[in-house]
């Protein structure tokens, strides 16, 4: 008879504890179910990855497979990682239309999984600690996703909807997006967005700007190549890789940049592999070293990142500035990148221009003032683009001697 109660109840418990594993599996990654926030669609314990360039996390779910789920571009989320680090109310975009510093739940076109992110700002991994998992069962359990939590590794990722098109007149507003085929644009040129930065007291055809020559992930390589060739550029500042980047690149099947490969292996490239917090110490530091590195090589130069847009843009506002370029010439050249990829224009669309100015390059503009009272559309930009780089580190002979290279 004990016998038996005992055969009995522990068949019972370990039918309980197989149910009450399969109801945690249930909570997997990419479950719709009913849910704390929203109408119950949601994700729990996807793994998640590191982005260090742009210093995000990506979430691995693919962007349609999450959006079949539900989700929608303007949704508000609520994103939790199983250390407890959240992120309340951030919208959720298929561009980055949110301000220097905001966070956000982002689908860029082209990415393989969604990612979270700080725009512009402080690396998510590093911000939430999210290369450590909680330690104990119990510390996990008191953050309430002890189903999800992986204790021996690196945390994962819950994403509820909060709200449906809460942010969605932002994303309207600001939705944007290009195509990678040649035949959709009108020229090389504007394809590879490359152009010279003759503004301020730059000296003509010694500073370009472009997609990369190396990265082909945009099928814009080769075109770039073909047009820093026919430029003679003797330099290039590479801004989004580091030398095993663009050796992996070397060694695609695609690779199809012969110019680049020439001034790589004669070591005119100097890869720096900036990430996007451009008021961070990395990016100063990183960028004090590329500018100061630039100053030793013969021009014509080339600044690039991946697209030439964000991390290039920076760059470039800041040479211009530094060259005697006014606000309204810095402005041109900047948004001839979104003339180029998106067909935005002062005349074409207003209303987006304007946000995009004022989101990106104003923003960028004020990082380098430094002083929000300034007027920056009348300041004398040189000064602040000094004092900047001497506040970063580089010293006022090495900002001479970047100047006699590229000016008049």
């Amino acid at each position: 008879m004990k016998s038996s109660f005992k055969g009995t109840y522990a068949a019972r418990l370990t039918a309980f504890l197989m149910c009450f594993v399969l109801c945690l599996s249930m909570a997997a990654c990419g479950q719709k179910e009913s849910g704390p926030e929203g109408d119950g669609i949601r994700i729990e314990g996807c793994a998640i990855q590191h982005e260090p360039e742009f210093g995000g996390v990506y979430i691995e779910i693919g962007i349609d497979d999450f959006n079949k789920l539900g989700f929608q571009y303007g949704d508000s989320v609520k994103v939790v990682f199983s250390n407890g680090y959240t992120l309340e109310d951030v919208p959720y975009y298929n561009g980055y239309y949110v301000d220097v510093g905001e966070a956000l739940l982002i689908a860029y076109p082209g990415y393989d999984y969604i990612k979270a992110a700080i725009n512009y700002g402080q690396d998510l991994w590093e911000e939430g600690n999210l290369y450590a998992a909680p330690d104990t069962a119990d510390s996990a359990r008191g953050n309430g996703l002890f189903a999800q939590a992986k204790l021996d590794g690196h945390c994962t990722a819950s994403v509820y909807l909060n709200e449906h098109g809460k942010y969605a007149d932002i994303q309207a507003a600001r939705d944007i997006h290009y195509y990678d085929e040649r035949e959709k644009y009108p020229s090389d040129e504007v394809f590879a967005n490359f152009r010279n930065a003759a503004v301020g007291d730059l000296k003509e055809n010694i500073l370009y700007r472009a997609a990369s020559p190396c990265d082909n992930q945009h099928n814009r390589a080769s075109y770039v190549d073909a047009l820093i060739s026919k430029a003679q550029v003797r330099c290039i500042l590479n801004l989004s890789d580091n030398d095993a980047k663009i050796e992996k690149y070397m060694a695609a099947d695609d690779f199809d940049s012969p110019y680049f490969l020439a001034l790589y292996e004669s070591g005119n490239v100097i890869p720096l592999a900036m990430n996007m917090n451009f008021t961070s110490d990395e990016f100063t530091d990183k960028l004090v070293a590329g500018l100061t590195a630039m100053s030793e090589k013969e021009g014509p130069y080339l600044v690039h990142c991946t697209e030439g847009k964000d991390r290039t843009g920076f760059v470039c506002m800041l040479i211009e500035a530094l060259a005697g370029a006014s606000y309204e010439e810095i402005v041109d050249d900047y948004m001839v990148t979104y003339d180029n990829y998106y067909k935005i224009s002062k005349g074409s669309d207003p209303a987006k221009y304007d946000v995009i100015l004022d989101k990106n390059l104003v923003a960028m503009i004020r990082v380098v003032v430094g002083d929000d009272s300034v007027d920056i559309t009348t300041a004398d930009l040189s000064v602040y683009a000094r004092n900047y780089l001497v506040n970063a580190g580089m010293t006022d002979a090495q900002i001479d001697k970047l100047l006699a290279c590229i000016t008049e």
